[in-house]
């Protein structure tokens, strides 16, 4: 009994010595532990396996799976990717600054940035790329073609290009350079007093651009301003703060880290005094506004300062730092959430809870937490910023998409372009009718199969009575209601006229004006652009809205 009694004793001791050692500890003996098995089999796997195998691959595949069950934006970059890392955290690359497209065989050089090399060098829109240093390209994806074109600043690269019109291949040495994307692809004036921005990343000095931009639209006469987030992907915290500080008092709060880990957890304030906490602003976002795009256009709702018009937004309330690591490998981790001034968080997702229900799901306001912006308005927690006008969906018609599918809209773009040297001012600049026709004259004998949301319905239709036997009795009808959708179909390019004609303009406006060009373009016939004009113009609507009366 005594000898049982002691061993007892002994296991309570045991289990006491366990549960005071640090998690930490604990976890720190598990990843040696476990390191070491991966490091056996790899040696096992070099030394005995029938065929010859890449350590660097199969470490690469591990990795990515065990970051896998993670979050999608914790990711390692071998130095392999060390220009796409530099691209995605400074919006720098080394390159030649060229959109590329695959066309077949070969990949196009589709839209050259202003004042790229590639652009200076002259290559244009529609080259198709033969040779890169010598090397034929035939047969290799867009990826792999912009990972050759990419490189150390000042290295040389020789491209070599079929162009429309001329008989023979051209080649152009091209100097590449540190690629900058512009935060700010356009800023200007809507009309008379309406000001407008269009910020594209969050990226170092965003918040001074900005800022630079706004106080010279004021110069120009601007009341109110249009601040548009569509289709930003986010950037740095600290830049949406400082943006966030041209409208807003010194000292307020904008953003509250929680992570971890005690440096991850702080509260993100203004720091300087406010640039203009008066002026009336929309902020115009969709569901590809993300991270610290949402940082700006939650802080707008939830201090009351600006109207959110568009779509609800993506879903990313998750912060990540850079942790550089051995051989010029980089780990981008996730470290904490974000939540904006009214203590909701707009992740869409719970990664670390494994809460999948708001996954892509609609969530009732019955199941989401409200909380309360400053003036009283209650605001949920929804996975994303719903904005305080939403607008509806605007589908491009199926025969648009399956003209742009095709490249017949940016094929005919380039011959346009080969065949006129100037074209009128970015927002003068119209598809008039003689041009739309020499538009669908150059279809004729193109290819752009599609089917109509009418003829999808007719086809399902079909399989339903087919499998319930009952197409027997409906046959004539539906080969009747078939052969006039057909008819009808035919009819397309004049019914969806408008919508074609406003992308095909903005395509061959590209060619002349750039990035630039296609935004100035088309803020004529924007509708969320509009609707933002109609709210600034409206006083009483834009103040009902923000103190909770709309």
């Amino acid at each position: 009994m005594n000898m049982i009694r002691r061993l007892y004793a002994r296991f309570l001791l045991l289990v006491a010595v366990v549960f005071a050692i640090p998690c930490h500890a604990q976890n720190d003996f598990e990843i040696a532990k476990n390191v070491d098995i991966f490091v056996s089999i790899l040696k096992e796997l070099n030394a005995k396996y029938a065929d010859e195998i890449s350590p660097g691959d199969l470490t690469k595949t591990a990795i990515d799976a065990m970051l896998k069950s993670m979050d999608p934006y914790t990711v390692f970059y071998p130095e392999s990717q060390i220009e796409d890392f530099k691209m995605m955290t400074t919006g720098q690359y080394g390159g030649i600054g060229a959109l590329i497209q695959q066309q077949g065989d070969y990949v196009l050089i589709s839209e050259p940035y202003e004042g790229s090399p590639a652009q200076v060098a002259g290559l244009i829109a529609g080259d198709k790329i033969l040779k890169i240093n010598g090397q034929s390209t035939k047969g290799k994806t867009s990826s792999d073609v912009s990972t050759i074109l990419k490189g150390q600043p000042g290295t040389d690269v020789e491209i070599e290009v079929e162009r429309l019109g001329e008989s023979k291949p051209m080649t152009f040495s091209v100097k590449r350079k540190e690629i900058k994307l512009p935060n700010l692809p356009y800023y200007g004036m809507l009309d008379n007093h309406i000001g407008y921005i269009k910020l594209d990343q969050f990226t170092e000095n965003a918040g001074k651009e900005v800022r630079e931009a706004f106080l010279k639209l004021k110069e120009q006469g601007m009341t109110s301003l249009v601040f548009d987030l569509r289709n930003n992907g986010g950037g740095l915290l600290h830049e949406a703060v400082n943006i966030m500080n041209i409208f807003v008092d010194q000292n307020t709060v904008i953003a509250e880290t929680r992570g971890k880990i005690k440096s991850q957890q702080a509260l993100h304030k203004t720091l300087n005094a406010v640039t203009d906490r008066q002026i009336p602003v929309v902020v115009l976002v969709n569901e590809y506004s993300a991270s610290a795009s949402e940082i700006v256009s939650g802080a707008f709702q939830d201090l009351d300062r600006g109207v959110v018009i568009g779509k609800k937004t993506y879903g990313k309330g998750l912060v990540q730092n850079i942790v550089p690591l051995s051989y010029n490998t980089t780990l981008k981790i996730t470290v904490s959430k974000y939540y904006i001034p009214s203590g909701r968080c707009v992740q869409n997702i719970d990664y670390f809870g494994n809460d999948t229900l708001k996954g892509g799901v609609p969530i009732p306001d019955s199941l989401a937490t409200p909380f309360k912006t400053r003036n009283g308005r209650t605001v949920y927690d929804k996975g994303g910023i719903e904005p305080d006008i939403v607008m509806p969906d605007t589908l491009s018609s199926n025969i648009l998409l399956a003209l742009v599918l095709n490249n017949h809209i940016f094929n005919f773009a380039n011959l346009y372009y080969s065949q006129h040297a100037t074209i009128p001012a970015p927002d003068k600049f119209k598809v008039d009718d003689s041009l739309y026709q020499e538009f669908v004259d150059y279809l004729k004998d193109k290819k752009y199969d599609y089917k109509s949301d009418t003829e999808e319905l007719l086809s399902e239709l079909k399989d339903v009575a087919v499998e319930e036997n009952y197409f027997k009795a409906i046959e004539s009808l539906y080969n009747e209601m078939k052969t006039k959708l057909e008819s009808d179909k035919a009819n397309d390019l004049m019914k969806f006229k408008q919508e074609i004609s406003e992308y095909l303009a903005s395509e061959i406006v590209v060619r002349y004006y750039f990035q630039k060009g296609r935004i100035i373009n088309t803020l004529e016939h924007d509708p969320d652009v509009l609707k933002a004009k109609e709210v600034l113009n409206d006083p009483a609507r834009y103040n009902a809205i923000l103190s909770g009366k709309k």
